[in-house]
């Protein structure tokens, strides 16, 4: 097996960015290194533990997330990042990707250890030694990404925020101010690439009003229908399953505007703002009062052209997503291991650990896919460089 590749961030990224913006005519705020004659990502991960590969496949997903990856690699967080926290988990981060795309031949595994360390120093809850979850890690990484390359300067809130009302407004003028609200204090590229706006509408059985709530999402939590063990459905019924209308009662409703009392209602998700990179979790584990179990039904996907927008807004139109990763989990609860199967320019390559291995298109459908990652392929929106 091939050594660990001991980088350093100073040296190798800051390197990297050099090689790329000079030699190949490409500058800091625009460069795309998938087009660099550089380019590469046969790169494995060493293990750090023997149960911490959920790392690994991650990481190796958000590699191949095209504007994380070249953010990180420019470093442009040091030039535009208004948080007073010390970046420590960017840098280490940069400091992975930069071993996986690295322009030497030299080692192909790059080792995690000193990211993870810091990484477990600013998130407590992933120390020890048991099983984790690869989607919670995903979600405290970005969180904690975001909270130190955030643009906007750290306002400390006083006290329960008013709620504001917006009953003249359409529900594009209520969203539109809501999100404006976000990004007033969250605003970074982990906000460009992966935050979308979840709408959940309530409609009160007795007075039949209704009612809008905005709420900022960086992945979608799908449950998935149940079938036989021999059984399949497709991310289709999934999507319909997450969306279909809810009948709540009055012990589970909010309180209705108009009657001022908890009254039974209807509740339905939709997805009000898309974002450029879709996540999407097939909640795959499920918890009861005793224990803990694995759906293996397979779920099938498309690899392009995923459209979004019977999920959106009213006549929105198409909304179409490509693949470019997925986060696999095999084995039970309690012994399981995280791979990844990633593509670029050159096609998919299957990534366990160490290894790294060509596949095909029609080895990606499997009953152990578990997050997927999409790029938005037909957005008129533009990403801040």
């Amino acid at each position: 097996m091939p050594g660990a590749s001991g980088v350093n961030v100073e040296g190798s990224c800051e390197a990297l960015c050099r090689t790329l913006v000079s030699q190949n005519g490409l500058q800091r705020e625009t460069a795309d290194i998938s087009q660099s004659v550089l380019y590469t990502s046969l790169m494995g991960l060493l293990l750090v533990a023997d149960n911490e590969c959920f790392l690994n496949a991650v990481v190796q997903c958000l590699s191949h997330t095209r504007g994380l990856r070249d953010y990180s690699l420019l470093m442009s967080y040091r030039d535009e990042k208004f948080s007073k926290e010390e970046a420590k988990l960017m840098e280490a981060f940069s400091q992975v990707l930069s071993g996986l795309w690295d322009v030497n031949e030299g080692d192909t595994v790059v080792n995690p250890r000193q990211f993870y360390n810091i990484f477990k120093e600013a998130v407590p809850y992933f120390s020890g030694y048991s099983q984790q979850d690869a989607q919670e890690f995903l979600r405290f990484l970005l969180d904690k990404l975001h909270t130190e390359i955030n643009r906007r300067p750290y306002v400390r809130r006083t006290g329960k925020e008013p709620v504001q009302k917006f009953a003249r407004f359409r529900i594009s003028e209520e969203a539109a101010a809501m999100w404006k609200k976000h990004l007033e204090r969250d605003d970074s590229r982990i906000v460009d690439l992966f935050s979308g706006q979840l709408r959940s509408s309530l409609h009160c059985s007795v007075c039949s009003h209704y009612s809008n709530t905005f709420d900022v999402f960086c992945d979608l939590s799908l449950p998935i229908p149940k079938r036989s063990s021999a059984g399949q459905v497709t991310l289709r019924e999934c999507l319909e399953l997450f969306s279909q209308e809810e009948k709540l009662d009055k012990e589970n409703s909010p309180m209705c505007e108009r009657c001022n009392r908890h009254t039974e209602c209807t509740k339905r998700l939709s997805i009000q703002r898309f974002p450029q990179v879709i996540v999407i979790h097939l909640n795959r584990f499920t918890t009861s009062r005793w224990s803990i179990s694995k759906s293996t039904v397979y779920v099938s996907f498309p690899i392009t052209n995923l459209d979004l927008g019977r999920y959106g807004p009213v006549d929105c139109g198409p909304v179409l997503y490509d693949l470019y990763a997925i986060c696999n989990h095999a084995g039970t609860v309690n012994m399981g291991h995280y791979t990844a199967c990633c593509s670029d320019e050159n096609g998919w390559c299957f990534y366990n650990d160490s290894s790294v291995t060509a596949v095909s298109e029609n080895q990606l459908q499997t009953n152990q896919a578990y997050v997927l990652f999409y790029q938005r392929s037909n957005s008129t929106a533009a990403i801040r460089k």
